[in-house]
């Protein structure tokens, strides 16, 4: 697997790089803006782009437009993107760029190697994965307009883990119940939600995550409870 990093920080991006060459990972470039990591992308596409979210030269949002010049470009390169904070306005903007092959991770993932690995993998497999922070505070925050409350507490479960990048598979084993109740599941919350069966025939995992996870996060009016609007 080839990751190259995004990181305006020289100390984190080289904990960064260390991290994943000490487990495996080929660290094919490393990058301090984006100007020059989309050069690297063009010269050699990697699997996956890890990168800031902050970049020079405003140090706002520099990260979401580089992903999105990355799908557009490069489709076959999966990007991850980090954080300071879990924020949800950026994780939807993320969803709503493509339905495969991303994540947003919160920066304090990086000290557990094996999370950030194991992040990049199912990214580069074609997989979503957003940080569980996003998902568990949104569903922990009370609104008068819920669209949750509608979900029985084991299908917000279901809900939880589709969003955080688990397979039908990855949820029966976590939650101790059969592959066939998880997708039992999975369906109702899709009827209640109002999305359909299935989008895309040959991903419908995928595609029915990022669906749910839209769905969701659009009826928030500004990101997550407690955590700052910026990065």
């Amino acid at each position: 697997m080839r990751v190259m990093i995004a990181e305006d920080s020289g100390m984190l991006r080289e904990m960064i790089a260390e991290t994943l060459t000490s487990r495996g990972v080929e660290v094919t470039g490393q990058a301090g803006n984006v100007p020059e990591l989309l050069r690297l992308i063009a010269a050699d596409p990697p699997d996956v782009a890890v990168l800031d979210i902050r970049m020079p030269p405003a140090h706002r949002d520099e990260g979401i437009h580089a992903a999105e010049q990355i799908f557009a470009t490069y489709p076959a390169v999966g990007v991850l993107v980090l954080s300071h904070y879990a924020e949800t306005s950026y994780a939807v903007r993320l969803l709503e760029m493509s339905g495969r092959g991303l994540g947003y991770l919160v920066k304090d993932r990086v000290r557990d190697g094996e999370h950030l690995v194991d992040a990049i993998r199912r990214v580069a497999l074609g997989e979503v994965v957003i940080d569980p922070d996003v998902i568990q505070r949104v569903l922990r925050r009370p609104r008068q307009t819920d669209p949750l409350a509608r979900l029985s507490p084991a299908e917000r479960q279901v809900l939880a883990l589709l969003a955080e990048g688990c397979s039908n598979a990855a949820i029966a084993r976590k939650l101790n119940y059969s592959v066939k109740t998880i997708e039992k599941w999975v369906t109702a919350l899709s009827g209640k939600l109002g999305l359909p069966d299935s989008a895309d025939a040959q991903r419908p995992e995928v595609n029915l995550r990022v669906l749910a996870v839209l769905t969701y996060f659009r009826t928030l009016d500004t990101g997550v409870e407690g955590f700052p609007s910026g990065t």
